[in-house]
């Protein structure tokens, strides 16, 4: 493998910072995640997997997805988008806590926070391994249709089996705060100004988050899963989509929107810090950072 670590923040790194509107928004680390080429791009070419595979810092079989989590402070609120995986993933994420602690985040002044979507790379962070929130005080927010989907009592029976380890982590991750959650749904505000956006497909209930400010800013989660392999390949399926044609038309339409009218992007598994702009390149788009 052959990530380059000079792209991800280590603890004697600054992390990358911008003010929008009225956000003071840090990038935070949660490590990084690895994926096969048969999840990342089933459909590619020989060829064209080759080639991306090396951009992305990988190897012959997989590549490694840098992971982005945005810290969000406005007004009284310090909100995170996203808990990271905690130890429920990969040995190579699970950083967000002690990259909090790094710049003196109290784990206990988080106030708000926001899941995209509750596969275990996003929310597997929301509790310790002894079952204990990281965020004690925080309020929790999640979409209703994510909700009824993951907590589905009978999922054994109702959905695929290579949905059934994602069913268990989700169940794990939202019943630990199911006496302080918010079931949202597309338009809804967190605060003043941060709305929710419907992009679901990659999950049933997937989110983002639209910022306003000058030219707005969309927090996009796992709806536009990488900034190289789906700006440029834009009809490529992804292989952890659980609705796949629902999943490209969302994403096609975001990064439509994102084009049209100039938003500046915060992407989860693009590279660190994952913020930038969407421009056409034919039938096909080219992230530019910014």
């Amino acid at each position: 493998m052959n990530l380059d670590r000079a792209h991800l923040p280590s603890l004697s790194q600054s992390f990358h910072t911008l003010r929008h509107g009225q956000f003071d928004i840090t990038v935070l680390s949660d490590g990084y995640i690895t994926l096969p080429w048969d999840i990342l791009m089933p459909e590619a070419s020989p060829d064209e997997r080759g080639t991306i595979l090396g951009r992305l810092g990988g190897d012959a079989d997989s590549a490694p997805l840098q992971t982005n989590v945005p810290l969000i402070r406005h007004g009284v609120d310090v909100m995170l988008v996203d808990t990271g995986a905690g130890s429920n993933f990969q040995p190579s994420d699970g950083r967000l806590g002690e990259n909090l602690a790094s710049i003196g985040v109290d784990f206990e002044s988080v106030t708000k926070v926001v899941l995209t979507h509750a596969h275990p790379d996003h929310s597997g962070g929301t509790t310790r391994s002894d079952g204990s929130l990281l965020f004690p005080n925080a309020r929790y927010y999640v979409s209703e249709a994510e909700w009824s989907f993951w907590t589905d009592p009978d999922y054994e029976t109702a959905m695929p089996k290579p949905l059934h380890e994602f069913a268990h982590g989700a169940q794990r991750d939202l019943f630990a705060v199911k006496d302080r959650l918010r079931l949202v749904k597309p338009g809804d505000e967190i605060v003043p100004g941060m709305s929710v956006v419907g992009t679901r497909g990659h999950t049933p209930g997937h989110i983002s988050l639209e910022l306003a400010g000058d030219g707005n800013l969309l927090i996009s989660g796992d709806v536009v899963p990488n900034n190289v392999l789906s700006f440029e390949n834009p009809k490529w399926h992804f292989g952890f989509d659980t609705q796949p044609e629902i999943a490209l038309k969302n994403r096609a339409s975001l990064l439509d929107k994102a084009a049209n009218e100039k938003l500046r992007m915060l992407g989860y598994h693009w590279t660190y810090p994952g913020v930038g702009y969407v421009e056409r390149a034919g039938t096909a788009f080219k992230f530019v950072k910014g």
